[in-house]
């Protein structure tokens, strides 16, 4: 399915960044809303008339809560339908994991029998502790192996893009990595091969391109820039815009005293409610200024495009929360810039 615009906001640039690559994994520090990101990305890029597929590497992440859905397995389940009238397409997801990809593998290969024996006897685990990197790789063959069905339009299913929430940024490096291991560790033989195939599905930014997730604070920005070094000068990988994830709204008037607020509209204050009002709005003010200077930060040592998430104040996120995030990952993108071919 071609992307589509139809005068949204940001839609002209949302469908330029999702057809720039078929593959987009979604990296960052554990606890700056990586998987929040991934689910906002992939209602966005439903939204330009794009059909994703959400892969989730770690588990129970609380991704399908996100579309009110029940948890996922290893098997393609419905996010969110697509509603041909609004021009949206759907999103669907699954998990994929060593052990699942490894039998499928198999199985594929006319391994029926051999295949839940390796794994329910511990073989995997073993052998993937003597070889560094090869769970990694199992999982990322099996992403090529999507990533080729969707270059060679094998099928009306084949997803328009495939978004991963990949694992927390120190194994994301190792994760993206072990192509590169292996392919030194192993001289022959299929493993090798299969890490020749995903190294150079990686290093290919018409193919694959990695967006990174920060809060504005002092330390996930350390890191973000950290990480976003040592993907491209270890892995080779592109980099695709940055997520700002978690930003307080500013809010005007916060400066002026309680007191001389209430009296210019009218009213009183009770007892006690000026300074506890005095307090917040300090609280407010500093965490707004300091959210400004780790974004003038981020800018200045990684010229990246920037998507602006805001700070939404629920405890757990729902579809209502999400589609506020899709409209803003959908306004980051509007600018975007265009790449000369």
């Amino acid at each position: 399915m071609p992307p589509t615009s139809d005068g949204r906001t940001g839609t002209d640039g949302a469908a330029r960044f999702f057809a720039s690559s078929r593959v987009v994994i979604v990296a960052g520090k554990g606890g700056v809303g990586k998987t929040t990101v991934t689910a906002a990305l992939a209602l966005a890029a439903a939204r330009v008339g794009l059909a994703p597929l959400v892969v989730e590497l770690e588990g129970k992440s609380g991704l399908a809560s996100m579309f009110g859905v029940d948890d996922l397995d290893y098997a393609e389940a419905e996010l969110a339908a697509a509603d041909p009238e609004a021009g949206t397409g759907a999103v669907q997801a699954r998990t994929l994991t060593p052990d699942e990809a490894l039998i499928e593998y198999l199985n594929d290969n006319g391994l029926k029998r051999l295949s839940k024996r390796l794994v329910s006897s511990g073989v995997v685990d073993m052998v993937s502790t003597a070889v560094p990197g090869l769970r990694d790789i199992i999982v990322l063959g099996k992403v090529k192996q999507i990533e080729q069905t969707m270059r060679k339009g094998d099928g009306d299913d084949a997803p328009d893009v495939v978004i991963i929430d990949a694992p927390a940024a120190g194994h994301a490096i190792t994760f993206l990595r072990s192509a590169h291991g292996l392919v030194d560790a192993v001289r022959v033989g299929p493993i090798r091969a299969q890490a020749l195939d995903v190294q150079a599905m990686l290093t290919d930014a018409t193919r694959v391109q990695v967006v990174l997730v920060t809060l504005p604070e002092e330390t996930p920005v350390n890191e973000l820039v950290e990480t976003a070094y040592s993907l491209e000068d270890e892995v080779g990988v592109s980099l695709g815009p940055v997520v700002v994830n978690g930003l307080y709204p500013e809010i005007d008037g916060l400066d002026v005293d309680p007191k001389a607020a209430a009296k210019a509209a009218g009213t009183r204050l009770r007892a006690g409610e000026a300074t506890a009002l005095a307090d917040a709005a300090t609280f407010r003010l500093h965490r707004t200024a300091l959210q400004r200077e780790q974004v003038e930060r981020l800018a200045e040592r990684l010229p990246l495009h920037p998507i602006r998430l805001p700070f939404l104040f629920d405890a757990e996120l729902d579809p209502e929360g999400l589609s506020i995030l899709a409209d803003a990952v959908l306004d980051g993108l509007a600018d975007l810039p265009q790449v000369e071919p």
